[in-house]
């Protein structure tokens, strides 16, 4: 039998027709490194944030660091999967092999709806974010070039990819890393910021720690789930780093303080420097501050730190659903043209597809109230839910089939299981029930949840009905 010390692996029970064939291994540690950094960081800080506050206040600063620990367990239950079997397919391969065939389906069509969904209100914003500096060029313009660049860019290679990601990672972490330096000497100098003396009291003297209660602090934590969308891509990626049982580890656990550091640090810095109450909803938080200190351009700047963490999001959707959508087609569970690799090593009807989908969310934003576009990013919030769910269960029949002697664990680990295992899944059952109760496009998203259900056991009652057929027939 074997048991929790061992360390080498064995050849997967399963494996899909193509299972990863014709991916080019060109990332390299840089570039993964970065592509999990960059997961970690996006719009959600850099914008969300200000409207957190505004609503939540300091309690943002417990959500962040609750979802965070979750995080981190999601994350080392996918590293523990990426080294069992490292793949392309990762999150679709994993539910198949772990738990069924249905669940493959499932979870890869889920984990599309997120970056279809949250990729349509990201590339839409980039033509808000350029209208800044080009108010005359109409949106659509903005948003085509910026799509078709992008488009462009992972039809080439996957190595081309990965230089983009690494540099818009690079200039986010630099956009934070800076903000924290000038922040802390601001705070120690107990400099005057506007009407307000930045000072560790500002976090408590406007009504506390949960100014709004405890329960406001709870219906956030769908979007601060949100906020941490992308962390998983580095499972992606993996199936097409050169030394991934090298690399991946050393990524994940990069993740835990990056949050820690990057989000949790980031909050608590700013809610000392002003009161939360000084922030606007509206307005990226950074940009709120520098403001007040009167430092000339700090707007532009901003705006562009905005930008590319709007075009990162995208480009990262159109890479992860490339390779997901192929896993899928592998199976005959998506249409038959995203299975098609280009000589480059590239799954260029795939990348096509959610091309496409981008392409019709620029189209429908002239048409749908922008209501319609919370309603997608609250609909994108589910499928994160569900992939680190599926990560975690996945993770769970691993373990038990290393301790019946069916195969054997990599040696690097999910801490704690199977207690944490059970604890974040619990944790990840209940924000998703809390959103049935935080009203507006949440509701409307949560109330979705039904018609998904419905969509998904009709579509997979086809898919077997067919399969059947074919064995029948053969």
């Amino acid at each position: 039998m074997t048991t929790d010390s061992a360390v080498t692996n064995t050849p997967p029970t399963t494996s899909a027709p193509h299972d990863g064939e014709g991916y080019s291994h060109a990332l390299g540690n840089r570039q993964v490194g970065m592509i999990a950094v960059g997961g970690a960081i996006g719009v959600g800080l850099f914008l969300g944030a200000g409207k957190r506050l505004v609503t939540m206040g300091p309690s943002l600063i417990f959500a962040y660091a609750i979802c965070g620990i979750a995080a981190f367990f999601v994350m080392r239950a996918l590293a523990e999967l990426v080294l069992h079997k490292p793949t392309a397919g990762s999150f679709v391969n994993y539910s198949r092999e772990f738990v069924g065939p249905w669940a493959g389906f499932v979870t890869g069509w889920m984990y599309w709806l997120n970056w279809a969904m949250a990729g349509v209100a990201e590339i839409t914003a980039v033509g808000e974010y350029m209208h800044k500096w080009l108010p005359h060029l109409p949106n659509w313009i903005s948003c085509l070039v910026a799509l078709g660049l992008l488009v462009l860019a992972n039809m080439v290679s996957v190595k081309v990819f990965g230089e983009m990601e690494f540099w818009f990672s690079v200039l986010k972490v630099t956009a934070i890393v800076v903000f924290l330096v000038v922040g802390l000497g601001l705070l120690f100098s107990h400099a005057h910021i506007g009407h307000y003396t930045a000072s560790p009291s500002n976090i408590v003297d406007h009504g506390g720690l949960f100014p709004h209660g405890f329960g406001v602090c709870l219906l956030a934590f769908q979007s601060v789930i949100f906020a941490f969308a992308g962390i998983e891509l580095v499972g992606v990626a993996a199936g097409e780093a050169k030394d991934p049982h090298k690399i991946i580890p050393k990524a994940v656990n990069s993740v835990i303080w990056r949050i820690a550091v990057f989000y949790i640090g980031s909050v608590l810095l700013l809610t000392m420097l002003m009161p939360w109450s000084g922030y606007d909803a509206g307005e990226s938080p950074f940009v709120t501050l520098f403001s007040s200190l009167g430092i000339p351009g700090i707007g532009d700047v901003m705006n562009l730190i905005v930008l590319t963490a709007a075009l990162s999001s995208t480009n990262s959707g159109l890479y992860s659903t490339g390779r997901i959508l192929r896993a899928l087609a592998d199976r005959g569970e998506a249409p038959k043209f995203t299975v098609k690799m280009s000589r480059r090593h590239v799954p260029y009807g795939a990348i096509a597809l959610t091309g496409v989908v981008y392409l019709l969310g620029i189209a429908l934003n002239y048409v749908v109230p922008s209501q319609a576009f919370d309603v997608a990013s609250e609909i994108s919030s589910l499928g994160v839910i569900f992939t680190w769910g599926m990560l975690i269960i996945c993770q769970m029949r691993l373990r038990k089939k290393a301790m019946a002697g069916e195969l054997e664990r990599p040696a690097f680990r999910m801490p704690g299981a199977p207690f944490t295992g059970w604890a974040t899944l619990g944790f990840l059952a209940l924000v998703v029930v809390l959103m049935g109760f935080a009203g507006g496009s949440t509701a409307i998203a949560f109330w979705s949840i039904p018609v998904l259900l419905i969509v998904f056991f009709v579509s997979w009652r086809v898919i077997s009905r067919r399969d059947r057929e074919r064995l029948e027939v053969s």
